[in-house]
Formats: C-alpha cells, structure tokens, sequence
C-alpha cells in the first residue's frame, strides 16, 4: 500500500475497467468491485451517521470501524492481502455483547424507525448486508479469508443493536411494527 493517491482524474477508468492495489485492471461491475463499493457505500454511510448526537464511547466505536472497513476496502482491492484482522471481529462481539445487555428482550419486530440517528443506524446495517452478500458472491469466485465476511455479519447485528440505543438516549424507544395477525390473535386470547 506503498502508492498514495497523487491524482484523481487519471481517465484510465473510461474504458469501463479499474485499477486494483495490486495494478492489475478488472471490470467495473466485477463481483470484487461491486463487493469494495458496498463497503465504501458504507463507511460512507457510517460517516453520516457519526454527524448525529451521540454517545461519546459509541463514536469512537463507530470511528474505529470506519477504520476496519477501511482496511477491508484495502483487502478487497489486493487479492490475496490480508489487513482485516480477526481481532477486529472481537471487537465487534465485545461491543454487541455490551450494548445489548442493556437492552429489554425484543418481543415484536420493530421497524428502521424512531430518532434519526436510530434511523441512520438501520441504513448503515441495510448497506452492510448488502456489502456481506457481495463478499460471499466474490468468495464463491475468487479465494479469500473469512474475517472480511464475519466482520461485516457481525457488525450488521452491531448497527441493529445500536439502532435501539440510539432510540433509547433520550428517553426514546424502538418503533414496533403492528402486525394484523398477532392484533388478532392478542384480540382472540382469553
């Protein structure tokens, strides 16, 4: 990861290819490419959302994973690199297991509502599916770790989990979805 970007208009895209890491040139719409673009979608997307208010110690964690996503657009664009390490993973399960201790048992399913930084954190979680489905799409291509993928599931259940503490910080709560069918089975039961 020696070269830096000196120069962003460089035309050698125009004829519909792109440069990896390693200088070779792929397609565009490359399952690899598409796989670096839903992870940059979302760690822009993660950039939006550490604009809203929010708990100091939930930034920084939201930071540090800008970072690791990061690292993983590098892996993805170096084939057989490795620089998202399997710590970075248990990062992730230490800060799910913490946040959803404080949170009630869900007994409904809830909608990607409530506070816009609740809001924001649903998107986030949406665009991280999508980037992990386009990381197992590459996998079944092309040979790569299993961190880049356990990485991005476990932070997509991360997004969820602080989506509901985000709508807890001032007083909120999640936003339940109304199904027709259990209203009438709570009307039905004695």
């Amino acid at each position: 990861m020696s070269n830096r970007l000196t120069q962003i208009a460089t035309r050698t895209g125009d004829n519909g290819t792109t440069g990896l890491g390693d200088n070779t040139r792929v397609s565009k719409d490359s399952l690899r490419v598409h796989a670096m673009g839903d992870v940059d979608e979302l760690n822009s997307n993660i950039g939006v959302l550490l604009c809203e208010d929010m708990p100091g110690e939930v930034r920084a964690l939201l930071v540090e994973v800008q970072h690791q996503l990061f690292n993983l657009g590098g892996e993805l664009s170096i084939p057989g690199f490795e620089l998202l390490k399997p710590e970075a993973v248990a990062t992730l399960d230490t800060a799910l297991e913490k946040y959803n201790a404080s949170l009630p048992r869900l007994q409904e399913f809830i909608l990607p509502a409530g506070t816009r930084a609740a809001a924001l954190a649903h998107v986030c979680r949406t665009v991280a599916r999508r980037a992990e489905r386009a990381v197992v799409a590459l996998e079944r291509s092309e040979a790569l770790k299993d961190t880049p993928r356990q990485y991005l599931n476990r932070l997509s259940d991360l997004l969820f989990v602080l989506a509901r503490v985000l709508n807890r910080m001032n007083g909120g709560d999640d936003v339940y979805w109304k199904s027709t069918r259990l209203a009438r089975q709570d009307q039905d039961s004695p």
